[in-house]
């Protein structure tokens, strides 16, 4: 890639390919074209597709694979703080939050590189049954095939990292798809597994609008498995169009967090401020409700206000900026048109509802109702909505009324509330004394009901992207 030139190309069997039509990348800050890539066409597609199937003829050795996906990490590693500066212009995030995603994404890989060297099946006791007295089985974890990942734009590297470390792990090839607002951090991605020594053919990069390139992603009966992040919408469409074929979908949510009247309440308050507005509130897992027992409720709302009203709002390359931009100005523009008919369906504005551009004040709503969209649909902005409640089963009640189930946050100082609600929240993870937006990279991600199917985590996604075969010899 030319830096200067500032117009990329798809990554394609180990090449740069520029075509006859570019996307402009943004500076989501100040609106302005940083760079273009190219657009894919649908024989792009089939080159790459073309490309993995004939690189898996000739496997990766496990040793290989984890040695890829370790150098890779020490990559980003090493240039950390220049890619971090790379997605806060290409996403809008905070300096300090985007250099963080980087070491997240090093973390990932190297989790993957440790995958690698553990695949390992089991010996099945088949000599246990009458008649198979001289057989002898095991399984093997064997590769899919070629695996479609398309990422968002949120957490551009990491969560692309999430999808491409497991399936290398795994022995697959893959052709992604990232989000076209946030591509060259991908580039980049790239860029490095190839420096690591990753042969051409087992990764791909591929630009272009779902509406076209990603429907011929999912027109192309080759691929054996389907990994996606972003919209239940869109993530229905996939799984409605690929049939049989493996998918892991993580999909959306509008994660809850319980404020017990026995919590710390300026360690809740600060950490419910923190992560409902980190990276405009565009995360999965951002705390968009809070059930607050009725006794503290109007002690915690005036905490969180006040831990709120210290968070540094503007340009997301100074080191300070805690809330940038969202992603575009039609998403702003949408974010405050549901923050103000909830106001006038009865909600009351604490703060926020505002905006500049593509930077929404960091917005807290009381007195809504479950039927409004700021508390029944996911926002994916920087808005909580805090509402109060009574006794625990119906906090409980309120977390699991919705169409979504992704993670929890429970605050308390009662084993028994922590159990109660880890038993009964119909949510992928509660998380105890912390929010619903805690996440370690090598835990089981993934959520129930229209927050998806499958989990994320290396160890996990690995299992997602194999097959268990099993073998059986008959020793006379």
């Amino acid at each position: 890639m030319d830096q200067d030139k500032k117009v990329y190309g798809l990554f394609i069997d180990g090449q740069w390919v520029t075509t006859g039509t570019t996307i402009p990348v943004l500076d989501k800050f100040s609106g302005k074209v940083y760079a273009h890539v190219a657009q894919a066409e649908q024989a792009h597609v089939t080159k790459a597709v073309d490309a993995a199937q004939l690189a898996l003829k000739t496997p990766l050795p496990a040793w290989r694979r984890s040695a890829i996906l370790q150098q890779t990490a020490e990559r980003l590693t090493v240039n950390k703080e220049k890619l971090g500066e790379l997605i806060a212009i290409e996403a809008g995030k905070p300096l300090k939050d985007a250099i963080a995603e980087v070491g997240r994404a090093a973390e990932t890989l190297r989790l993957s590189a440790n995958e690698a060297m553990a695949l390992t099946g089991e010996a099945v006791p088949v000599h246990a049954f009458p008649g198979s007295e001289n057989r002898l089985a095991f399984t093997l974890r064997v590769p899919l095939g070629v695996v479609c990942a398309i990422s968002p734009f949120n957490f551009p590297l990491n969560l692309l990292c999430h999808k491409v470390g497991p399936a290398l792990a795994a022995g697959n090839a893959i052709v992604a798809k990232p989000a076209s607002a946030t591509p060259l951090i991908a580039l980049k991605l790239a860029e490095y597994l190839a420096e690591a020594g990753l042969p051409a053919g087992w990764f791909h990069v591929l630009f272009g609008a779902g509406s076209t390139v990603g429907e011929w992603l999912l027109d192309e009966p080759r691929f054996a498995a389907y990994s996606f992040t972003g919209s239940y919408a869109v993530g229905l469409h996939i799984r409605q169009r690929v049939g049989l074929r493996k998918s892991t979908m993580e999909l959306g949510s509008n994660s809850a967090t319980i404020i017990h009247h026995d919590a710390d309440l300026d360690g809740a308050a600060r950490q419910c401020a923190r992560m409902a507005f980190a990276n405009a509130g565009q995360v999965c897992i951002s705390v968009q409700r809070i059930l607050v027992h009725r006794f503290v409720f109007n002690e915690f709302v005036e905490k969180l206000a006040a831990q709120t009203g210290e968070l540094i709002i503007g340009d997301p390359k100074n080191p300070h900026t805690d809330v940038g931009p969202m992603i575009n100005q039609k998403e702003a523009e949408r974010v405050v048109a549901w923050v103000e008919q909830a106001v006038d369906d009865g909600a009351r504005l604490v703060m926020g509802g505002t905006r500049q551009g593509a930077l929404v004040q960091p917005t807290i709503l009381t007195h809504v109702h479950p039927k409004m969209p700021v508390w029944c649909e996911e926002i994916f902005g920087p808005v909580v909505s805090v509402a109060a409640y009574d006794y625990l089963e119906e906090a409980i009640d309120k977390v699991n009324d919705s169409a979504y189930g992704l993670q929890a946050g429970v605050f308390t100082r009662s084993i028994d509330v922590a159990l109660s609600c880890a038993k009964q929240l119909e949510v992928g993870g509660v998380i105890i004394n912390d929010v619903s937006t805690y996440r370690a990279d090598n835990m089981p991600y993934g959520g129930v009901k229209n927050s998806g199917t499958g989990r994320e985590g290396p160890h996990y996604a690995v299992q997602e992207l194999t097959e268990t075969r099993v073998v059986v010899f008959n020793h006379r």
